[in-house]
């Protein structure tokens, strides 16, 4: 018996026909996991999103793939969608001075109002906010649209719709956004001393490559190769003005 899935399906005053809605399954499926029987991992972590769980504290001996792997390293997901919710959440809302954003589009968390309503209320605290979207003119945003396989017009599409769902967030004290024309390795995601990397692979969607999640706590640690990287590409990058100059 999953004691502490049931009490966390108690909590969050969700039934089993609910869950099982959400994840297209069987409810006899979700009865199994409440009896003990232990999910795929992209149940787990899709279960722990909806409960705004931890995976680990639902099932404290099969979340061990995420746990810390070394001083730095505290944990690597293997696909983006992997992370959990309540790990971005988290995350942006512990952040007291800063939070960076390198991404091409960033579109799943422009998508996302809570995040950009969070990410607004950091601001407002006196957190600053870069976001460093791909200029959709570039070279490098079309070559990466063909390497994952959707094509440049629709990578070039995402980012129009990234910037106008950000554009927003400048009427913030604290907010700036910036269009960048680097060959993007990484994306990268900042919350003080906390990033989220989501490496690139070529053929592969940015959404099913892996993600690390880096502590950093000294000037050798893992993370400053990726801090120094967010540094070269602000530096470099053109301040957005307005979608309208983007030829939208």
């Amino acid at each position: 018996m999953n004691d502490n899935l049931r009490h966390a399906l108690a909590q969050a005053r969700m039934r089993t026909i609910d869950i099982a809605t959400t994840l297209a399954v069987d409810p006899k499926t979700v009865d199994r996991w409440l009896k003990g029987r232990v999910p795929h991992p992209r149940h787990r972590w899709a279960i722990a999103d909806l409960l705004n769980a931890h995976e680990e504290d639902l099932w404290p001996h099969a979340a061990h793939p995420h746990r810390p792997i070394g001083p730095d390293i505290k944990a690597v997901y293997p696909h983006r969608w992997a992370v959990p919710q309540a790990l971005w959440r988290q995350l942006f809302a512990a952040a007291h001075e800063q939070i960076d954003i390198l991404v091409y589009s960033g579109l799943f968390l422009a998508e996302n109002a809570g995040i950009l309503h969070l990410i607004t209320e950091r601001a407002q605290a006196g957190v600053r906010v870069r976001i460093m979207l791909g200029d959709p003119d570039s070279p490098h945003v079309a070559a990466r649209g063909t390497d994952e396989g959707i094509g440049p017009n629709l990578m070039t599409a995402r980012i129009h719709n990234a910037i106008k769902l950000y554009t927003p967030l400048q009427g913030t004290e604290g907010v700036e956004i910036r269009l960048h024309h680097t060959v993007l390795y990484n994306s990268i995601y900042r919350a003080d001393d906390d990033l989220l990397i989501n490496l690139h692979a070529y053929g592969t969607p940015a959404a099913q490559a892996p993600v690390m999640h880096i502590h950093t706590h000294n000037d050798t640690s893992t993370a400053t190769t990726y801090l120094t990287s967010i540094e070269h590409t602000w530096t470099s990058a053109t301040p957005l003005t307005h979608p309208s100059d983007q030829g939208t």
